[in-house]
């Protein structure tokens, strides 16, 4: 595909970056609590991982495409990669400096002291001794290798390894680091009110020397390599597509390298050795730290348990309707219900599946899994349907990345028990949150629907913030079903009025609405946009976007990850204002926002405006048609339009300024002020 236009589009891998750099302000923003700064430090480090893993690796993809085929589609994979590398350092830094002169300083300030080998006492070498002989040296697998002979060298992906150089210059060493067998972090035996701890790499580092007994150790540099995640399935068209993906995931494991991550302490003599020995490119070395794998960082120990170096933990704000509900399906046939995460429990999700699996009257139950919990109420009574004799249909999406092979293995549980359970198809991704619930009142059959931004998962719903709606609309539930028969190969089109469904309708639905607004700005009318997505990459909607700026629409637009659009362009994009919003709670939901001459036109759900949602995935925008509930939807929205204390502006300039606040203007944390909006709400 050709390169956007740089003066009009941004390349979305190089705006991911302003996205992580985001969060790396978090890591330095000392209105959070010292433990969630390094949870940001983790949270940094393993989006940059999977950075590497999947964009960088596909612009080295590309660079295999002949070089004057890549002229012809002007692909510039060597220039972006470059850039790419260029920023990384710069925030690898960044990333440093915060570590070492923010975060360790203030441990100890709160007497935890995060120690290096150099640093153990007597009592705590002793320690260190003995825990390394009975918990760590059997999970060691060094090598020795000898230069003046033929090596192999594979390195696991993500795995650390400390490379080793000796006085004999024709001898190296590489040993593993056993992380998954024993832990990133072991705590030391406290001095009085002292806490130590230490890298298990430290424990390692201080017997390394007992591992190589015979040379002289010169040298001691941590690596990690990252390693290609793209699955290359080949006849995708033939054959059970779930099997060969799950035979394929080993695959990840001996990926075409994308990373070397390495001390930069290292010298070039070694670097170059090590470059050598993986056949890696210059292109390929990335200096780092001392230690690298910082994602770890998310079991680093409290020995304290002091709540203020914390997040205050929320309770979840039961829901006015729902929490008292003895019968579901009554409260919902009332009026539709809402469901906002993480400051609602998913319990009402699982409440409502349990209740249909233990109802008589339930004949069937549909529904479709992206990212499934390895263990939760929602699967477990899955299991009960099957056992009671309902009708239960299961799409399990077998691509989820990262995640393929705990889908696939819950599909075929479900399939044992009897489940129609169906898998991906080629080349579309099934990404919607629907479920479907088929009861007989009355003699009649009504349908009962859930739709929502977010996973079927109860896990990432205590961070995700996301929106539900319960309903026993029926025209929105004759939409839902006709899209779970396309599922089951039963139609091929879904045929939806309400709904807007990919690769269906969405796209030319969204255009029209945008063109809607152009066409009421242009006639005077009131005319105007407000949205909020993950991501907006898709070039057609930008340019709509661009061409209803001109016409006068003010565009408003809360984007928490990257944007191929450029605001505030004269001529171009000066009606169009964004900003982005990262806080304790990752922001996931989507809402879109029509201003339709003064009749509002809202729509919730889980597409945003990337070309994969609109054109290569099963996505399901619904409209709400609530008042009530629209009305809730638009205010919770304003309230993060109106954060001036985590948000920052998303301009041309790409510098990721917060917004600033007036001289006595009141401060909106908008994930704390949404909590004190939906507590007021529910319980008053």
């Amino acid at each position: 595909m050709p390169q956007p236009d740089e003066n009009r589009f941004r390349h979305r891998d190089l705006n991911w970056l302003s996205f992580n750099e985001r969060v790396l302000q978090e890591a330095e923003d000392k209105m959070n609590p010292l433990y969630e700064r390094i949870k940001f430090l983790a949270i940094y480090s393993s989006n940059l991982d999977e950075y590497f893993r999947v964009r960088v690796s596909q612009l080295r993809q590309m660079k295999r495409v002949k070089k004057s085929i890549r002229k012809k589609l002007a692909l510039r994979p060597s220039k972006i990669t470059k850039k790419i590398i260029e920023e990384v350092k710069f925030q690898q830094e960044k990333f440093g400096e915060i570590y070492k002169k923010q975060i360790i300083p203030e441990l100890a300030a709160h007497k935890i002291h995060l120690i290096d080998s150099e640093e153990f006492d007597d009592s705590q070498r002793h320690f260190v001794a003995a825990y390394f002989q009975k918990k760590v040296l059997n999970h060691l697998q060094p090598k020795l290798l000898d230069l003046e002979k033929e090596n192999e060298l594979f390195l696991e992906n993500a795995v650390l390894y400390f490379f080793v150089t000796f006085q004999n210059d024709n001898k190296l060493g590489v040993v593993n680091i056993p992380v998954n067998d024993c832990g990133r972090f072991v705590t030391l035996k406290n001095q009085g009110q002292q806490h130590f701890i230490t890298f298990l790499d430290e424990i390692v580092r201080y017997k390394l020397q007992d591992l190589f007994p015979e040379e002289k150790i010169t040298g001691i540099f941590e690596i990690k390599l990252s390693r290609d995640a793209e699955l290359y399935i080949h006849d995708i068209y033939e054959g059970e597509l779930a099997e060969k993906i799950y035979d394929s995931l080993q695959q990840r494991t001996k990926g075409q390298p994308t990373r070397l991550l390495y001390d930069a302490d290292m010298p070039e003599k070694a670097k170059k050795k090590i470059r050598d020995l993986l056949q890696l490119g210059k292109i390929d070395m990335m200096p780092g730290g001392k230690y690298h794998n910082f994602k770890d960082f998310f079991a680093f120990p409290d020995p304290t348990e002091n709540k203020e170096l914390h997040f205050q933990k929320f309770p979840p704000i039961p829901h006015k309707n729902l929490e008292y509900s003895k019968d579901y399906f009554k409260t919902i046939s009332e009026k539709d219900r809402a469901l906002h995460f993480p400051y609602m429990s998913f319990d009402y999700v699982e409440n409502f599946l349990e209740q249909a699996v233990n109802d008589e009257n339930v004949t069937d139950i549909k529904i479709s899994l992206y990212r499934v919990a390895d263990k939760s109420r929602l699967t477990s009574s899955l299991l009960k349907a099957l056992e009671n004799k309902k009708n239960v249909t299961v799409f399990v999406e077998a691509k989820a990345r990262f995640d393929e092979e705990n889908n696939i293995i819950w599909g075929r549980k479900f399939e044992e028990k009897g489940a129609n359970v169906i898998y991906s198809y080629p080349k579309v991704k099934v990404h919607s949150k629907i479920m479907l619930i088929k009861r007989i009142e009355n003699g009649n059959s009504i349908n009962y629907s859930y739709i929502g931004t977010g996973n079927f998962n109860s896990e990432t719903s205590e961070i995700y913030c996301d929106h539900a709606i319960f309903t026993a609309n029926q025209k929105i539930a004759k939409e839902l079903l006709r899209l779970f028969k396309v599922l089951e190969g039963e139609l091929i089109i879904p045929r939806e009025k309400n709904l807007l469904i990919s690769p269906f309708s969405t796209r030319q639905e969204f255009s029209k609405l945008i063109y809607n607004e152009i066409e009421n700005a242009r006639a005077g009318k009131t005319a105007g946009i407000t949205a909020k997505m993950n991501s907006l990459e898709d070039l057609e909607i930008i340019e709509l976007l661009y061409k209803a700026s001109e016409a006068g629409v003010k565009i408003r637009l809360l984007v928490r990850g990257f944007t191929c659009l450029i605001p505030g362009i004269k001529g171009m994009s000066e009606n169009i204002y964004i900003t982005s919003v990262v806080d304790s709670f990752l922001e996931h939901g989507r809402i879109y926002i029509f201003e339709n001459d003064g009749d509002e036109k809202i729509f919730y759900g889980s597409a945003d405006w990337m070309s994969r949602n609109l054109d290569r995935r099963i996505e399901v925008i619904s409209p709400v048609l609530d008042k009530d509930i629209a009305q809730e939807f638009k205010e919770l929205l304003n309230i993060q339009l109106q954060d001036n204390v985590k948000a920052r502006i998303q301009d041309a300039s790409e510098d990721n300024k917060y917004v600033q606040r007036e001289n006595g203007e009141k401060a909106i944390r908008s994930q704390y002020e949404i909590y004190k909006y939906l507590k007021e709400k529910h319980t008053s």
